[in-house]
Order: C-alpha cells, then structure tokens, then sequence
C-alpha cells in the first residue's frame, strides 16, 4: 500500500470532531477535485503489519482514520483486521466510489459527483456518515438511495478569506432551510492543528 502520511491528531471534520485519532492517509485517488488538499506525488510503500505498526507507535488512541487521497483503492480486510487486533476502532474517509472491505466500523462518504461528474458518483450504498463539500453553488446533490445515519454538508475550503465567508453563510442558510442536514466545519483548519 502506498502511504503518504501516518500521524496524531485530533480529527477535525464530522461526527467524531474532536476525537483524538491517528490518520493513515493513503497516497493516489482515483478523481481530481478542485480542493484537495493531499499530495499525490509521493508516498512509501508499506505492509499491513508495518501501517499497524506504526499506528500503534503514534500513540494511545482508540481511533484510527483511514483516509487519503481515495483509501478504499488501497485499504484491505487484512489491514482492519490487522488493526482490529491492535485494539483500534477503524473509521474510513471516502469519496464512495469504490467498494469497501468488510468490517470497517465507521464509513464517511464523502461524494464528489458535484465536482467531478459521473465518476465521482458513489457505489457505497450504506455509510455512518454522509459528508458533502458544499461551495454555495451546486446542490448538494440526491442520495436518497443511501443508507445514511447522518446528513453533513461541509463548506468548501476555497482558500480565499471572502469566498469562504460567502460559502459559510450560505451553507448556514442551507441547513436551516433542510434541517436533515447538519452543518459540518473542518475544526482542524479552524485551530490550525494538523
């Protein structure tokens, strides 16, 4: 599997905000969108063993979050039962589109289908969370057919102080007026943390 990055923080973005987690972020992704923020030029290869590996050196922590890039194009059931093992509860950050190995305890969707077309549209039929990058513009798109325990839609990170500002309020807006919706923030970014 080829890893950009393994390392302790607080997870900044959904349900489990605040939450002290370590990260495995997987290099490569299979869609291109506009705001991420992962580097796909690099990354080193590591085995299950090793990824748990380090997991367990990053530090005390119940929560390991799979994320990337894409990590499903990656991730394998010997990694979550690895990590199972290791006593660590496995969250994965995904854009859906392809599917999951078994025994993931907390999927978060996160579809791209707004940005990118067709090909972002997520196979993934059933997540803990759906999170949508909201710029203010598009809809958030339909995904009733989804099995979903909570609706979030994010505002998107244009790096620009008075875009982001304009994309917040109208995300705001949008939840009040579609309460299924909750509002979700990148805390991380907000604190300046990693």
């Amino acid at each position: 599997m080829l890893v950009n990055e393994i390392f302790r923080s607080l997870q900044g973005e959904g349900v489990n905000a605040g939450k002290v987690a370590v990260f495995v972020r997987f290099a490569g992704c299979n869609l291109r969108c506009p705001f991420c923020d992962t580097d796909h030029g690099r990354g080193q290869e590591m085995t299950a063993e090793e990824i748990v590996g380090e997991v367990v050196r990053s530090g005390e922590t119940e929560l390991t979050v799979l994320t990337g890039g894409e990590p499903g194009l990656q991730v394998t059931e010997e990694l979550v039962e690895l990590l199972h093992r290791a006593g660590k509860r496995v969250a994965i950050e995904t854009n859906g589109t392809v599917e999951l190995p078994s025994g993931i305890d907390w999927v978060t969707v996160s579809p791209k289908d707004g940005y990118v077309g067709e090909e972002g549209k997520p196979v993934v039929r059933k997540a803990d969370e759906l999170k949508v990058v909201y710029d203010g513009e598009r809809e958030p798109g339909s995904y009733g057919e989804m099995e979903v325990g909570e609706w979030i839609l994010q505002p998107c990170d244009t790096g620009n102080e008075q875009r982001n500002r304009e994309i917040v309020e109208k995300t705001v807006r949008y939840c009040l007026e579609h309460p299924e919706w909750r509002l979700g923030l990148q805390v991380h970014k907000l604190l300046g943390i990693r």
